[in-house]
């Protein structure tokens, strides 16, 4: 059975966008697409309805090119009990209260038992030491974390 893997904004945004001069950018930009060449055969790949409103932000025709590939996904919606993970994630500053979207994401994939979520945030999500606060949060209140990593993270091994 495929493992399925919760796409934040941050990774429709490298997929879709024109490539930048900096070498760093460029590489998460050309790194994504090279994973999201295959990602769906071999995982299946979800969202939400707030990633859906974040790709729709900003310029319009940048948003709609988001926003064709997030109409492709399954999107798991807000519910009550992610929001009070999101709150708890707040409060037991696993995630800053200046990002709670960012605590949002992390709480849908976390209450819909998604295994893996995709990111290139490391400020907020994709970073060592916060990983280590959300899992334990989310232990701590009875979900199993998923594991955050960037698409290169995820990308096929070659025997």
């Amino acid at each position: 059975m495929k493992s399925k893997v919760y796409v934040e904004t941050s990774v429709i945004g490298h997929l879709t966008s024109r490539l930048q001069n900096d070498v760093t950018v460029r590489g998460h930009q050309e790194t994504t697409r090279e994973w999201w060449r295959d990602a769906r055969e071999r995982f299946i790949i979800v969202a939400s309805r707030l990633v859906a409103q974040e790709c729709a932000r900003g310029d319009k025709v940048a948003g709609e090119e988001r926003s064709e590939i997030v109409a492709d996904l399954t999107l798991l919606p807000t519910t009550h009990e992610a929001e009070d993970l999101a709150d708890a994630l707040i409060s037991h500053h696993a995630v800053p209260e200046t990002e709670p979207e960012d605590a949002l994401h992390i709480a849908i994939a976390a209450v819909n038992g998604i295994e893996y979520l995709v990111t290139w945030n490391f400020r907020h999500i994709a970073n060592a030491v916060v990983r280590t606060r959300i899992e334990s949060v989310c232990r701590k209140l009875g979900y199993a974390p998923p594991v955050i990593c960037t698409p290169e993270e995820l990308m096929e091994v070659e025997p």
